[in-house]
């Protein structure tokens, strides 16, 4: 039997919600597998690492799952690469404001997914749901808690399969702004989600 980890972040930038949250949550209070692990991060960059650390240390899964917010996204998208840079456009919820920093001081400059994301972004359109392809995770949590990810699992020799994908924002979260921005309901996430688990176990 598989082990699964998925992950998400709470809130952060003034928001009150985080799609990646909600979406672990439904996880949770669906009646996940047994041998699922779920978590929700903080957006703290020094205790972000630590957590997913200890995580995959201490339950090794098959499949690591991270999830995060990108506002302004209109699909869930599947992110190939993480780099090892910090450069946050916005201040952590600590109030840390990392800029042109390595995540791992030598590491490898980047990694690759260790699941097979072209297998995972058909999955996630034969559910029926939007969803791209993306070469980086960016320079924020996101990356931080993806390229972490994939450095202890490189240097602890650990099976596990790490991918990340962004979410859309939550319809709540645009109904007040004054542009429009792309949303996805939760249900949508979800099963996008749940197609992607299959997937990146390889079934």
């Amino acid at each position: 039997m598989s082990t699964l980890l998925v992950t998400g972040f709470e809130p952060f930038g003034g928001a009150s919600v985080n799609p990646s949250a909600e979406v672990v949550r439904r996880f949770t209070n669906n009646g996940k597998p047994p041998d699922a692990v779920t978590a929700i991060l903080p957006v703290d960059a020094v205790q972000t690492p630590r957590m997913i650390t200890d995580l995959l240390l201490d339950h090794q899964p098959d499949l690591c799952l991270m999830l995060g917010q990108a506002d302004g996204y209109a699909a869930l998208t599947v992110e190939r690469v993480a780099i090892n840079l910090c450069d946050f456009r916005i201040p952590d919820n600590a109030g840390a404001q990392r800029v042109d920093e390595p995540i791992v001081e030598d590491g490898p400059a980047a990694y690759f997914s260790t699941a097979p994301v072209r297998d995972v972004v058909r999955a996630i359109r034969a559910a029926g749901v939007p969803v791209d392809l993306s070469l980086s995770a960016g320079a924020y949590l996101c990356n931080m808690v993806y390229y972490t990810a994939l450095h202890v699992c490189a240097t602890h020799c650990l099976p596990t399969r790490c991918l990340f994908i962004h979410l859309p924002s939550l319809p709540s979260q645009a109904s007040a702004d004054r542009a429009p921005r792309p949303t996805m309901a939760l249900e949508t996430m979800y099963a996008g989600v749940w197609a992607a688990l299959r997937a990146g176990l390889g079934g």
